[in-house]
């Protein structure tokens, strides 16, 4: 299966015990089948898999491809910095029904791009003929990255691997992945905010994107990603500015204070990954997520006002982004953004 569309790195709903929230998991993938997403994308990083137990894991993957079947497309996330984990992983995906599997880069332990393409994607490749392998290359969190040149053997040698989820920021990378595989692979967009330019650059044209944003504006990413396939370019740069300032939130920078033992005040720059910003924005929106997992935690106050800012420009120029999580989720967006008890409450 070579991937291309809208596919939503799904948020795993916790409940303010930081249990999976079960329910809530059902509803939001409901949400996204009901906008006509291409497929969902269970146990990657925007659903934290690195803190969720391999029942859970396992349990999530199950869920979520039962409730899709026939109705959208299921990547199930199955990567690790182990060969013989990721194996296990993707075996339990595919024995429940996926045909297709995400596996990143080994992190931590950072092998050389050799040894990614012979000991870790060959193996699964061969391992699983009959299964999408889909390669996710994000050195800022693995510490490493399979080069593209090793990208196109693998390419050339296992039809299984035919798409990659690119979110090294790397234009040129991309460019050049194209260059040596050809437009018969596909490219998909692994940050919200290059995703346009992505698709809309001729030495690129990726196929798509893996979205966090389609948590909550499915139908607009959507509809962004499918004016750029068909070649209406001016439509989908319209699309794109109306989500510039969600596109923008994956990963919110703040400077915040300290103070020291002895008194004195500091400034010190923290950056919230994802899923933080997202689960805060959906919560705010009153959407389920409930809270991150532990490390993750709270954002700032200056990190939730950049969420609520972001959110705001979106719903006082662009409504209809966020118009149908309003519908389905029954939510009044207005009141929600203009009630300060709930940004608060979100915030340290």
């Amino acid at each position: 299966m070579k991937l291309d569309g809208t596919w939503t790195a799904i948020v795993t709903p916790m409940n303010a015990d930081f249990s999976v929230n079960w329910e809530g998991l059902e509803k939001c993938v409901e949400f996204q089948i009901s906008q006509g997403i291409t497929g969902v994308v269970p146990v990657g990083t925007t659903g934290e898999s690195p803190t969720l137990t391999w029942e859970e894991h396992t349990q999530v993957v199950d869920r979520v491809l039962a409730q899709c079947k026939g109705k959208c497309g299921v990547l199930a996330g199955a990567g690790s910095n182990s060969t013989s984990e990721a194996i296990v992983s993707a075996g339990h995906a595919v024995s429940s029904g996926a045909e297709a599997v995400l596996v990143v880069d080994c992190y931590y332990n950072g092998p050389s791009s050799r040894e990614l393409r012979d000991e870790y994607y060959a193996v699964l490749a061969r391992e699983f003929p009959n299964t999408s392998i889909v390669p996710y290359i994000i050195p800022g969190r693995s510490g490493t990255a399979l080069a593209c040149e090793d990208l196109a053997l693998l390419a050339a040698q296992y039809p299984n691997i035919a798409t990659v989820k690119e979110a090294t920021g790397d234009l040129e990378r991309m460019a050049k992945t194209r260059s040596l595989i050809g437009d018969g692979f596909s490219i998909m967009s692994g940050d919200d905010d290059l995703t346009f330019k992505m698709m809309s650059d001729t030495r690129i044209r990726a196929n798509g994107v893996i979205s966090v944003v389609s948590n909550v504006a499915p139908a607009a990413l959507q509809k962004m990603v499918k004016l750029a396939s068909s070649g209406d370019l001016e439509g989908a740069g319209k699309m794109s500015e109306a989500l510039a300032p969600l596109l923008g939130i994956v990963t919110v920078k703040v400077n915040n204070e300290r103070v020291l033992h002895s008194g004195d005040k500091v400034t010190v720059s923290d950056k919230y990954r994802n899923p933080v910003a997202i689960k805060t924005l959906m919560s705010g929106l009153g959407l389920p997520s409930g809270p991150g997992r532990r490390p993750l935690g709270k954002m700032s106050s200056a990190g939730v006002k950049v969420v609520r800012d972001a959110v705001k420009q979106v719903w006082d120029n662009n409504p209809e982004v966020l118009q149908p999580a309003s519908d389905f989720f029954g939510i009044n967006i207005a009141a929600r953004l203009a009630d300060d008890s709930v940004w608060e409450a979100l915030a340290l």
